[in-house]
């Protein structure tokens, strides 16, 4: 497995990005091949995380291209800042 986790910063408005993810980029994301789960978390202060779950890079990767696009043509307003990606092979789970 591959994972993806994305932290946004400047979050001006937590309720609305979660309920715009929610309806336009969960089932966006459920169609990449090798979808395994997806989660956003509101971390307070204006930030939040996602962290997308694949069962191998090629779909981590194509996740990371949907994101992008999505947050430029959906949440631009509400996520002002570029997240920090961090993406790696899963290596223990629970």
């Amino acid at each position: 497995m591959y994972a993806v986790i994305r932290r946004y910063e400047g979050v001006t408005d937590s309720a609305e990005a979660g309920r715009r993810v929610d309806e336009g980029f969960v089932p966006l994301l459920r169609r990449v091949p090798g979808f395994v789960a997806y989660y956003w978390v509101d971390a307070g202060d204006g930030v939040m995380v996602s962290t997308s779950v694949f069962e191998d890079q090629s779909g981590a990767e194509e996740s990371i291209n949907r994101a992008a696009d999505f947050v430029r043509d959906s949440l631009s307003s509400l996520l002002p800042n570029r997240p920090q990606v961090t993406a790696g092979p899963v290596v223990a789970a629970g």
